[in-house]
């Protein structure tokens, strides 16, 4: 039985962003997959901490070693222990999250690369970090036998920046969890007293407070539609990041405190009375490797509106209107729109109900079995 470690530590460490993408991604695989040998490899973690694992084909390989210590053996001191020290020998080695680590000689290797906004909008990425990821990227990928990008438009930049050839290159984009779905009043009330939000209309957003998501100037623009006599607020889930000083300051300067709600993580369970009971969903986010939340809003039913940058024109396809995220006026006038145009709100969300069955963990997975089948025998 061929044998397959994935690298589970995103899904262990991370409550949303990656770490979401790897659960829903592991979880959609074993309904898809239930012959290969998968193991779960998990960094920073004892056997008693995890979770039940998604089926019988499935087993953890956790190493109390953190990922701090692993990068520092593997990337800043370059040693070359293979992981498979820690996970057991495997015919396939998936690092799901922008970093390859040594292999023993006769593993293939994949590498999903989710975006590189590192390089792309490198003012929205923290020093220290931006540094660390140009020297251990270019390095992984090259090294990698195949690369899983997110979006078409990753797989676009990988081409451009690190002069990767586009047959080592698959796009494999993200699905839509079928618990994304409309809620009931009682359950957004219910949700909104446990985040302390009164019954006012809020636009939403989700993702990690840092400069790539542009709350500042979601901020502004409701500023301004304040001053027109607009009862907007602004809730925000999503925990602290880096860089984040000035968004807070954008809070103050534009008088906005008792607008503007940071509800830090929010529970995944909570998520889909959140996005449902919001007024509109906004997403401007200056780059994306995908950009999930359009997704899951339209899910929910609730009109949402993105950037027309990076990947997200391809998520949204006809459905979410793009915009210039660097246009305050453009993102207020949006705002605008969707949250007092009811013939609009109406079509969009029937239109996204529709654009969202393209969205399906399981073909995903599907498409991830094949591409571990193809890898295996290096017919690519």
């Amino acid at each position: 039985m061929a044998t397959v470690t994935i690298d589970y530590t995103p899904a262990y460490e991370q409550g949303g962003g990656i770490g979401r993408y790897v659960r829903d991604l592991v979880n959609a695989l074993a309904v898809v997959d239930t012959q290969t040998n998968y193991r779960l490899f998990v960094a920073g973690a004892s056997q008693s901490d995890l979770p039940p694992l998604p089926a019988t084909n499935f087993s953890w390989r956790p190493t109390p070693l953190t990922p701090r210590w692993l990068a520092r053996i593997w990337h800043r001191a370059q040693i070359p222990l293979p992981v498979d020290v820690f996970s057991g020998k495997s015919n396939l080695y998936h690092a799901t999250d922008f970093v390859l680590p040594p292999v023993s000689r006769g593993t293939r290797t994949l590498l999903t690369v989710h975006d590189l906004s590192f390089v792309r909008v490198p003012e929205t990425t923290s020093p220290n970090l931006k540094a660390y990821l140009d020297k251990v990227v270019p390095r992984s990928v090259h090294r990698a036998d195949h690369i899983l990008a997110d979006s078409a438009a990753t797989r676009q930049d990988l081409i451009e920046l690190y002069g990767v050839k586009s047959d080592k290159i698959t796009v494999l984009l993200s699905g839509v969890d079928p618990r994304f779905q409309p809620t009931s009043p009682a359950d957004q009330q219910s949700v909104r007293a446990k985040y302390q939000l009164d019954s006012w209309p809020y636009v939403f957003s989700v993702g990690t407070v840092q400069p790539r998501k542009n709350y500042g100037r979601v901020i502004e623009a409701l500023a301004q539609l304040r001053a027109s006599g607009s009862p907007l607020h602004f809730v925000v889930a999503g925990g602290r990041g880096w860089l984040e000083d000035p968004i807070y300051e954008t809070v103050q300067k534009t008088n906005m405190a008792d607008r503007v709600h940071f509800i830090g993580f929010a529970d995944e369970a909570d998520l889909n009375a959140l996005y449902s009971s919001a007024s509109c969903v906004a997403f401007p986010s200056l780059y994306e490797g995908f950009g999930l939340p359009v997704l899951e809003a339209m899910a929910c039913g609730v009109p949402v509106f993105t950037s027309n940058v990076s990947s997200l024109p391809e998520v949204a396809g006809d459905v979410a209107p793009t915009i210039d995220p660097y246009s305050i006026e453009a993102i207020a006038d949006t705002i605008q729109k969707l949250t007092e145009d009811t013939k609009l709100r109406e079509h969009l969300i029937q239109s996204g109900f529709d654009h969202i069955q393209h969205f399906t963990w399981e073909k995903s997975a599907a498409q991830l079995h094949e591409t571990y089948t193809r890898l295996r025998t290096m017919e690519l």
